[in-house]
């Protein structure tokens, strides 16, 4: 299997055959963007400093240290949990133009409908990997909105093949993590019904 790579700035074209489930690494700009950051573009109209047009977010909140010269650098950069960003995500899509949005765990309706009308992705991170994310940012090129501290800061990084990304909502509305809950609840209620007649004689 050829290993897919996306490159920013990204476009409609390059999301066209990418599916629900596929495994893709990410090259060039990423920026953490996650619960307040959001928040000022949706509820309250800010602008973001950094144009985020065919690149990617990631819903995490990085441990970064500086270094004697001055300059940044990330020591740990681990997801946080997507759904948090659920009710503000599709207007964030409409007003940043992002192609990329990736994260811990699945996303819901509101996703689901920014990415099939924005043409977008959502992505899952494995958890538990953060210090080997932090290997593949190869530099911090600037930082935005420090007043709000490290973790919600908006760390603009340069990646090189950042992943394994496992797709969870493709540019059609897809979703992996829906899909695969209707598919589990239909297996758990044929099971039910197996063990409750070996068990019926138990009163």
């Amino acid at each position: 299997m050829n290993k897919k790579i996306l490159t920013t700035p990204i476009t409609d074209e390059d999301l066209k055959n990418i599916r629900i489930g596929d495994i893709i690494y990410l090259n060039g700009t990423l920026v953490t963007c996650r619960d307040v950051a959001h928040r000022r573009v949706v509820e309250g109209g800010i602008p973001l400093p950094i144009d985020l047009k065919g690149k990617a977010i990631f819903h995490a909140g990085p441990i970064v240290r500086e270094t004697e010269d001055k300059k940044y650098e990330i020591v740990s950069i681990g997801p946080t949990t997507s759904m948090r960003m659920e009710k503000f995500e599709k207007q964030f899509i409409e007003k940043t133009g992002v192609k990329l949005i990736i994260g811990k765990g699945g996303m819901g309706k509101r996703t689901e409908e920014g990415c099939k009308t924005y043409k977008a992705l959502h992505l899952v991170f494995p958890a538990g990997n953060a210090v080997y994310a932090a290997t593949k940012v190869e530099r911090i090129k600037d930082v935005y909105w420090t007043d709000l501290g490290m973790p919600e800061s908006l760390w603009v990084c340069e990646v090189n093949e950042f992943g394994p990304l496992i797709v969870s909502i493709d540019a059609e509305g897809n979703n992996l993590f829906e899909q695969n809950k209707a598919e589990f609840n239909r297996k758990k209620e044929e099971q039910y019904e197996y063990i409750s007649k070996q068990v019926g004689f138990i009163k």
